[in-house]
């Protein structure tokens, strides 16, 4: 290892994996992920999979999503830091051209872009929700969803478990009030089993989201007193910070009342989720077990079918 290897292992503990699981792509928390390192992912996505209930509906959206969708969710409201965009060309065919020959030029090409009707998805369960109120009104017994994407956060970091591009695998649980606590309760404790398969020390902790600014700060304290939010917490190795790998979210009322989902009676839906963080627990297994699958301990390659 060269000194500045072992000066950025020493900054950062995980800087060590970098080599064996992904591949620099110019951009920090943006990677193209090893052969290696997709395998765990595939096996995984099998792992969570099989924790399925058989009524849950499958879908697996795009990395993309309507922009006005996103703005009626509220997003912009709570997170827009967070937020981004897609911007594109538009025009004629000699503006677009002008505005590419520029870069040729020397120019700065960028200026003419304007967004589009496109964003990147910051979660995998947002597009799902004007799906579900397009139906008409959800039955007594309620709706389970099993949804992924690859989603996006403007959060530029080096650090290995906090990509700005990531995987996101979701059970998404709509009905009553009822419903959703027991769908979230009865998760929180399968997931610590989970953890325990898979050799990961875990605790399990009360959280609020990232909401921005001060407005932000009181959302994050309302969410905590009402306990709206958990997180199961990793750490990567012994001593440091550990890392939120899934997440346990309670939404009430919200996307009730944003997209106009109601229950059988008329009354506005209650949701709720329990989120993967896919790259994350990869990561994790890596920093806990070692770059060498075959050499894990025997429960968690059971565990993986590895």
């Amino acid at each position: 290892m060269t000194a500045n290897a072992e000066s950025a292992a020493a900054e950062d503990p995980l800087a060590g994996l970098a080599a064996a699981l992904f591949r620099p792509m110019d951009a920090e928390g943006v990677y193209a992920r090893t052969a290696l390192y997709e395998g765990v992912i595939e096996a995984l996505g099998a792992r969570v999979s099989a924790q399925r209930v058989p009524e849950a509906e499958v879908l697996r959206f795009p990395p993309v999503m309507s922009r006005r969708q996103l703005e009626k969710s509220g997003y912009l409201d709570s997170f827009p830091n967070l937020l981004g965009c897609v911007c594109a060309l538009h025009g004629s065919e000699s503006a677009i051209r002008s505005a590419a020959d520029r870069y040729a030029k020397g120019g700065d090409w960028t200026s003419a872009l304007a967004p589009s009707d496109l964003v990147l998805s910051p979660a995998a369960c947002y597009p799902l929700y004007p799906l579900v109120a397009a139906r008409g009104r959800v039955p007594a017994a309620g709706l389970i969803f099993d949804v992924a994407g690859d989603c996006f956060r403007r959060e530029p970091s080096r650090s290995l478990d906090r990509l700005q591009s990531f995987r996101m695998r979701e059970f998404v649980r709509v009905g009553t009030a009822e419903q959703i606590r027991e769908f979230r309760d009865d998760w929180m404790t399968r997931a610590q089993t989970l953890a325990q398969d898979l050799g990961l020390a875990a605790t399990l902790e009360v959280a609020s989201d990232p909401f921005f600014g001060r407005v932000g700060q009181m959302k994050a304290v309302s969410q905590v007193q009402q306990s709206l939010k958990f997180e199961l917490l990793i750490p990567y190795h012994a001593g440091t910070r550990p890392t939120a790998c899934m997440s346990f979210n309670y939404h009430r009322e919200h996307f009730g009342q944003v997209w106009g989902i109601q229950g059988e009676r008329g009354e506005l839906a209650h949701t709720g989720c329990v989120a993967f963080g896919m790259d994350r627990l990869a990561v994790a297994l890596f920093a806990q077990h070692g770059t060498v699958t075959a050499r894990w301990p025997a429960g968690v390659r059971r565990a993986l079918a590895l």
